[in-house]
């Protein structure tokens, strides 16, 4: 008799959830939702129940000393998972607070046990169980009615192969909490985190019993459409050998638009790599920017640029508005004051995978950090490795900007905790010469390829970025490059 009983998986309907709870709640345990006041513990049962509930598999939810029904049905309504149509054939509501008033744990137990065996629900909610907790007599008599009525209850519910969720305000170092904790299959913690007036919701799963669920605090948002997880890992390692060309990433080189520039990545950008345009504000990184999706679009690759303090009206010259208009660039903004690194990269992704961009542009990994929820923003680093590791695997060519203070005496090029984490570094700066202010541009470095080592001045106008004194050395690299409308 060796064969492994195999435990029935539910998937939640909650996004990214299933992937922390590693691939979906046991079916028929016995689980804890914990988190204080507005975490969004109801939301979270409520959305789980409508996305599992059918008239086949029915839910049934025990309300005690919190909202009344009523009330709390009619802010759920507000959310898109909630159907009213599933209310009283696949839901059901019922309201314990008088059962619960006696202060008999027995009287409240066969109440429950009487609505199970009248609706035969496959699914089974307490919401506050913190309330019947805290009737329970002081002192270690109550302490034991209490574990003994989790135990009998949790021992009914599986019998009746019922998934329950008890829904509290606890915290793990609260005595009343322990019986509960140590019978529960599963426990999900949700923590407002509050850092420089900013709150960011966290996720965490505890414990969840006979699965390899993922550790850590996760991001969540509550939306129109309930909760949204956003699981904090990295995405598969990107492969560099496709359809049998297995150098074909490192050797295709792709114009950024700019001619000049090319030549002096002696032919181009190789695809698939991360470029950070870096310089003091006003030395042209946005043109350079721009100039590199027009580029794309005007060879048939579609382009995602996300902006922030500029704006999509600033962003855009004239030919790259129609272009935004026509769906060849999609154009990501945020105004959010504690965005997380996981919402960035999911709305990145999305676009990605939605539109089969190949560039795409961040502009800028300074302004990105003003817009950071504090953690985030005390992580760049962790941060920029995260979006460049996932856009890597989509094998995209980004270039990002990154703003820098210019004392025009010593040469710097980038933060240095995110410096090595691009492929290639352009330097953009100024300096005095003639009793004028000019500007200068030079290839730092590119992975994997050669470059020019030139310092050169560059000068900006409605066509563009001209860089000047191209030597006859390189001057065979302009050959085969091809060209677009305003290049020079």
């Amino acid at each position: 008799m060796s064969d492994k009983v195999s435990l029935g998986k539910l998937s939640t309907g909650v996004q990214g959830l299933d992937v922390l709870l590693g691939g979906g709640l046991s079916e028929f345990s016995f689980n804890l939702i914990a988190g204080p006041p507005g975490s969004g513990k109801t939301t979270l049962a409520h959305q789980i129940m409508f996305s599992i509930a059918t008239p086949e598999r029915r839910a049934l939810f025990f309300t005690v000393l919190g909202e009344p029904p009523l009330k709390m049905l009619r802010y759920q309504q507000q959310y898109s998972f909630f159907d009213m149509q599933k209310v009283g054939t696949a839901v059901r509501y019922v309201n314990l607070a008088e059962d619960l008033r006696a202060g008999d744990f027995s009287t409240v137990l066969a109440r429950v046990m009487k609505e199970v065996e009248d609706f035969a629900p496959s699914l089974v909610f307490v919401d506050s169980f913190r309330s019947v907790a805290q009737t329970a007599r002081s002192g270690n008599e109550g302490v034991a009615d209490l574990q003994h009525f989790i135990q009998d209850l949790g021992t009914r519910m599986t019998s009746w192969q019922a998934t329950t969720f008890l829904i509290g305000e606890y915290a793990n170092s609260d005595v009343e909490a322990s019986p509960i904790m140590t019978v529960a299959d599963g426990m999900i913690s949700l923590t407002p985190v509050h850092d420089d007036n900013s709150v960011v919701r966290k996720m965490r799963v505890v414990k969840m019993r006979g699965q390899a669920h993922m550790n850590g605090s996760h991001t969540f948002r509550i939306t129109s459409d309930g909760i949204r997880v956003y699981p904090r890992m990295l995405p598969p390692l990107a492969q560099d050998h496709h359809d049998g060309a297995p150098t074909d990433r490192h050797h295709r080189r792709i114009p950024t638009g700019t001619r000049d520039l090319d030549v002096l990545l002696h032919g181009g950008l190789p695809q698939g790599h991360s470029l950070m345009v870096t310089g003091p504000s006003g030395c042209g990184k946005t043109i350079l920017a721009t100039r590199f999706l027009q580029e794309g679009v005007h060879h048939g690759e579609k382009g995602v640029a996300l902006s922030f303090e500029k704006g999509t009206s600033r962003l855009r010259n004239a030919e790259l508005a129609a272009m935004v208009d026509a769906g060849d660039v999609v154009v990501l903004e945020s105004r959010m004051i504690d965005l997380t690194v996981d919402e960035l990269l999911e709305a990145l992704n999305e676009a990605i995978d939605r539109t089969g961009a190949r560039r795409v542009v961040v502009d800028s990994l300074s302004e990105l950090s003003l817009y950071l929820a504090p953690e985030g923003r005390n992580q760049l680093r962790a941060t920029v490795f995260q979006m460049l590791t996932s856009l890597a695997k989509r094998n995209v060519t980004v270039l990002v900007t990154m703003g820098m203070d210019d004392d025009f005496t010593h040469l710097r090029f980038s933060q240095a905790e995110v410096a090595y984490l691009t492929d290639a570094i352009v330097l953009m700066r100024f300096g005095e010469s003639a009793g004028q202010l000019r500007r200068f541009i030079s290839v730092v470095k590119v992975r994997g390829s050669s470059h020019s080592h030139d310092l050169r001045e560059f000068h900006i106008d409605d066509a563009g970025i001209h860089i000047d004194a191209i030597s006859s050395a390189h001057e065979g690299v302009l050959h085969g490059l091809p060209t677009t409308r305003g290049a020079t």
